[in-house]
């Protein structure tokens, strides 16, 4: 899935810059087969020997280690509780994803070094599980030996030569993370090897080796690895103050960012007491420190996308679950039903806390563009007496991007249900002096369902008919001569609609009570969820339009099923690193660019309630004019 590595553009591949398991992309954890295999045969035959004890150990330290690094790139992702202390204010990018797709290589890397270890010395196999002495061994073999060794191999990757051929990798990210981490060359983590290796193996040949003692140094020091490549500040500045010798002793996410800023300075691996004794120490580490660990307020969005979940599964989609899946656009896979348990109950938890929460962002023209969640699922909309609590989210975070000086705050679908606010007009009448633009975006989306339809086709068949989007989609159709089967039960509301349709027009709209109606009609809108039994109705080579959320069931294999309406965001957007929902990269849900189009073109009014048939064209030429793309 996408790139797996940043080429340099005219530069002949350094010799041990690839992984010789490069080509096997996600079959490389095939390589695991054997140990897996060994300790899977010893437990059937239920003898364990040393060499199965090993193979057990290399396996879970590889879950242990992997489980540490997802863990940071979760808390990493949760801008709602590090939005504030964050260093570099860019967004992770699909290109950087990519190339840190297989970041967990070294892991495996490692693995095969530790089985061959155990080969030569099988001795190995017999170490206690505890041994203090073997803590303060280890201690002075890090201190004396990896870190000096690691801050000089560092240093020389920085020469010009090196650099161009290796080092460069692991500086292309441009924003760091727990997964930059990992990402680098073969022979750069083979190296890293030996500054590794040298505190246990050494201790271990001592003769105070333990089995904690390899799992809590290998686990501390992917943790620290985790911690400077993390992109936010943990660590408090007052710590320092109060015990000053820590700045020698341990560094913080901001000391490594500046090495990545001013690549001359801060080369340590975890200790800068390295770059203070061969002065290299940049002088504005603390300074730097001091200041964003003791920020309290973000940058203010100019424009808010207020989201919802859909259900359980989806919500595994959210950029601070799993990065690289939330990269990609979301479908149900075999490895997200394990997880449903710990999600449903975390999703309580937050229903609990009931607060709107930063879910993603990114930049479009200098500006800010930030999506906002509301901790309520899709099912929750429907069910009566969740309509005040769903409302009361929904005023709160309208009435905090007000505070903030938001200038847009776009509804996502459920959020402005007709039923649920009248499209957003309860807080409009509500708060009738709000400086910032409640919009639905609707206008939009009603412009992309009308665009995808063919000139030639005279005849459409339109369920939801009398739904905000169904209706307006009805009168713009009538006023093109396309004759509308709207599907209501209601002759009341049928007819209220066909009068606000000029007179000349409104034999173009009729109404039909069941879907047997359409079964010569090729061109279906969907508006309202369509059973199997219902979509049968329709002739072979139907076309089946979609507003519908969430989108109905593809069954007809001799029909085709257009995806929820959405457009391409322009290709200046910067930041932008997971999809919406089933959105690919960079498209969003027609609602949410028409809040962007919004914005961008600064109008002043509020876009609630029902649409304006006649503002149709207007908005789409205005996404058109502003580099919005349809798909």
């Amino acid at each position: 899935m996408g790139n797996k590595r940043i080429c340099v553009p005219n530069k002949k591949e350094a010799p041990l810059f690839s992984w010789p398991w490069e080509d096997l992309n996600n079959y490389k954890y095939l390589l695991y087969g054997p140990l897996v295999s060994k300790v899977l045969y010893s437990i059937y035959k239920e003898e364990i020997n040393n060499v199965d004890t090993w193979c057990l150990h290399i396996l879970t330290l590889f879950v242990l280690r992997a489980f540490v690094h997802q863990l940071w790139i979760i808390y990493s992702n949760m801008l709602f509780l590090n939005r504030t202390r964050r260093i570099n204010q860019q967004g992770v990018e699909f290109n950087q994803i990519d190339a840190e797709w297989h970041w967990d290589n070294f892991l495996i890397l490692q693995a095969i070094v530790a089985s061959l270890i155990y080969l030569s010395f099988p001795s190995l196999a017999n170490l206690p599980i505890w041994d203090f002495r073997g803590i303060l061994c280890c201690l002075v073999l890090h201190i004396g030996i990896s870190e000096p060794l690691y801050y000089w191999i560092h240093r020389l990757l920085h020469c010009a030569t090196l650099f161009q051929q290796y080092h460069w990798l692991h500086h292309s990210s441009k924003v760091t993370s727990s997964f930059t981490a990992g990402h680098a060359t073969f022979l750069e983590h083979l190296l890293l090897c030996i500054v590794v290796g040298i505190p246990i193996l050494g201790t271990a040949f001592i003769g105070y080796g333990s089995i904690s003692l390899m799992y809590s140094y290998l686990l501390v020091f992917d943790f620290l690895r985790c911690l400077g490549h993390s992109n936010f500040e943990v660590i408090p500045y007052k710590l320092f103050e109060d015990v000053p010798l820590l700045k020698h002793v341990i560094y913080t996410p901001t000391y490594h960012s500046l090495h990545h800023a001013d690549m001359a300075t801060n080369f340590c691996l975890f200790m800068p007491l390295y770059d203070k004794l061969w002065k290299t120490i940049n002088t504005r580490s603390w300074d730097l420190q001091n200041e964003i660990s003791s920020r309290t307020k973000s940058r203010v969005p100019d424009f808010v996308f207020l989201a919802h979940g859909v259900d359980i599964i989806s919500s595994l989609h959210a950029p601070f679950v799993l990065r690289s899946f939330s990269s990609i656009p979301f479908s149900i896979k075999p490895f997200l039903f394990p997880l449903w348990p710990f999600t449903f109950m975390t999703i309580l938890v937050m229903w609990a806390q009931s607060k709107t929460f930063l879910y993603s962002f990114y930049n479009l023209r200098g500006r800010l563009h930030q999506t906002w969640a509301v901790p309520r699922l899709g099912f929750q909309y429907f069910l009566p007496f969740a309509a005040e609590g769903i409302n009361n989210h929904i005023e709160d975070a309208i009435l905090t991007a007000d505070k903030l000086g938001v200038k847009v705050i776009s509804l996502a679908a459920l959020n402005k249900n007709e039923a649920l606010n009248g499209g957003g007009t309860l807080f409009v009448n509500k708060h009738p002096n709000l400086k910032v633009r409640v919009v639905h975006g609707n206008t939009l989306t009603a412009a992309v369902i009308l665009h995808e339809i063919p000139q030639n086709v005279d005849e459409v068949f339109l369920t939801g008919a009398t739904s905000k989007l169904g209706r307006a989609i009805a009168l713009y159709l009538a006023q093109r001569n396309v004759k509308v089967l709207m599907l209501t039960p209601s002759t009341e509301r049928f007819i209220k609609i066909q009068k606000e349709a000029p007179l000349d027009y409104q034999h173009n709209l009729v109404q039909v009570t069941k879907y047997q109606a359409a079964k010569h009609c090729k061109t279906w809108i969907i508006g309202k969820w369509t059973t199997p039994r219902e979509q049968y109705y329709a002739p072979s080579g139907t076309h089946f339009h979609q507003f519908v959320v969430p989108p109905i069931i593809p069954f007809r294999r001799d029909c085709t099923y257009g995806k929820l309406a959405a457009m391409k965001l322009p290709d200046d957007v910067e930041g932008l690193g997971s999809c919406e929902y089933t959105m690919g990269r960079g498209v969003v849900h027609a609602c949410h660019a028409g809040g962007v189009v919004h914005f961008l073109e600064g109008w002043k009014h509020h876009e609630v309630g029902a649409i304006n048939v006649d503002q149709i064209d207007v908005v789409w030429k205005a996404a058109l004019k502003h580099g919005l793309n349809p798909l």
